[in-house]
């Protein structure tokens, strides 16, 4: 545990791996650092995974199994929902935690506290609706019965932008289908997983059933484990790169994936809509963990019509945002996760304004320390600009301008990405038929946020495969057996 951490957040944070119901150092022993990205100091040590200590997971996981996938549906259910209530609890502790190892503003940590906390009650409620399927074979030869059973043991992988919510998404449905799990999180941001791992066993999940490896080692310690026979599924959340890495090897033993990779979300706004509700959209969409997420807006296209006002209220709006430590309660917009992210988000400005693209706002690093930059906007980027291919990760908004329902849509889907898309229009129609045409798991029209336990969240093309949340989410934890029967 660490004193100050505990003085800090106001609970003591497990420092070490959990593994078989024990916190250990591990075989190594070694330990990495918890860095503050608004102080560049660190937080603490935490204990680094080992391969041996993931095979050990594994192994405490698959000796788990059989008990957990045998335990009651409602036994199950009354863990997750215990976990929900412990979470609610220490809401602001976890939001807290959050702000201090990965340096998002206060405001939103709290609402990941909070969404994040959803997704055990979600799965409580889902872990007794597991239906199978009762049918009469078309020939009426014999009975067709379909069940759903849990898949096994699981490794879920999860990113540091969030660190509570992209855990609980994947921890509740595998608990809840009766899988057990290693989740591995990112090495900037494990303090919240084993926080909230040390919840789940207060609430009384038995040891084995959750086993958490932080580790620098993540590219060596998931092979391990991928190549493990007894692991049959992997959930993995983080960039489409890496994705791309562990799908290659999750065929080597045709592991069954689920894959929340990356994006590039557009943000199309015609000529007829409410200006002022598409900046406040925008403002969620783009500025949400100071735009450190997959589902930002990354692109911003807007109708020659109406550009010149989004534009002028939207870079006010972000003008008047206090840019600082995310523990202060004014911070609108904290730090970004580290030097190489800040330095990439500066790398693209610099190109977008060399590609003809005006800075209305920001634009810089602010003088201070700390991982900073200033949110930014960028008119009159031309369509064809190299920061339109890429994921930002960062406060900045590149507006491009149309003035044809074709273009926008058609330079909307000209990525590689499909995860979520923004439209803003009164038109209900063209809302729709816009919606429609988009190449994108999720849209929101005329909303600037989608997120919600009980939706189904993923993508299309190169953003993943299946999906997260919802009873979907439920569903990629099990696999289908059908048995073949008369009477």
């Amino acid at each position: 545990m660490s004193s100050n951490l505990a003085e800090l957040t106001g609970i003591d944070v497990p420092t070490r791996l959990l593994i078989g119901g024990e916190w250990t150092s591990g075989r190594g022993g070694g330990t990495m650092p918890v860095i503050d990205p608004a102080t560049e100091d660190a937080l603490t040590e935490v204990a680094d995974g080992t391969v041996e200590d993931a095979l050990d997971a594994v192994g405490a996981a698959a000796g788990a199994l059989a008990s957990w996938a045998a335990t009651p549906p409602r036994q199950r259910a009354e863990c997750l929902r215990r976990t929900f209530e412990l979470m609610t609890e220490h809401a602001e502790s976890l939001a807290r935690l959050m702000v201090a190892e990965n340096g998002k503003a206060l405001r939103d940590a709290r609402a990941e506290a909070t969404y994040s906390a959803e997704f055990f009650r979600w799965y409580a409620e889902e872990a007794v609706r597991m239906e199978g399927v009762l049918m009469t074979a078309p020939s009426g030869a014999n009975k067709i019965l379909v069940m759903r059973q849990p898949v096994g043991v699981s490794v879920l992988v999860t990113p540091w932008n969030f660190p509570a919510a992209m855990a609980t998404r994947k921890i509740g449905p595998a608990l809840a289908a009766g899988c057990t799990v290693v989740l591995k999180p990112a090495s900037e941001t494990p303090l919240t997983a084993l926080a909230i791992a040390g919840l789940l066993a207060e609430a009384g999940v038995p040891d084995g059933v959750v086993n958490v490896l932080p580790s620098r080692k993540s590219g060596a310690v998931v092979s391990a484990m991928l190549n493990d026979p007894r692991v049959r599924k992997l959930s993995f959340t983080g960039s489409t790169e890496v994705g791309r890495i562990l799908l290659r090897e999750a065929a080597e033993t045709v592991v069954n994936t689920s894959m929340e990779l990356g994006g590039n979300a557009p943000f199309v706004i015609f000529e007829d809509a409410d200006i002022d509700a598409a900046v406040e959209g925008a403002l969620i969409a783009k500025m949400r963990n100071g735009g450190e997420a997959c589902t930002a807006a990354n692109r911003f296209y807007v109708h020659e019509a109406v550009a010149d006002e989004f534009s002028r209220k939207f870079a006010a709006r972000l003008d008047a945002m206090k840019v600082g430590p995310g523990l202060d309660e004014g911070t609108d917009v904290g730090p970004l996760v580290n030097e190489p992210t800040r330095s990439k988000v500066a790398e693209l400005v610099e190109s977008a304004a060399a590609d003809g693209g005006t800075v209305v706002t920001g634009g810089r690093a602010p003088d201070r320390k700390g991982f900073f930059y200033q949110p930014t906007v960028i008119d009159q980027v031309p369509s064809g600009a190299g920061i339109l291919g890429t994921e930002i990760f960062g406060p900045v908004a590149p507006v491009v301008r149309f003035t044809a329902e074709d273009d926008a849509v058609r330079w909307a889907n000209d990525t590689e990405f499909g995860l979520v898309s923004y439209v803003y229009t009164r038109d209900l129609s063209r809302g729709l038929r816009v919606s429609e045409a988009l190449e994108a798991g999720m849209v929101g029209l005329n909303r600037g946020i989608v997120s919600d336990p009980a939706a189904p969240f993923g993508g299309v093309k190169q953003s993943g495969i299946g999906r997260e949340g919802a009873h979907e989410g439920l569903l990629e934890f099990t696999e289908t057996k059908y048995i073949a029967t008369s009477w």
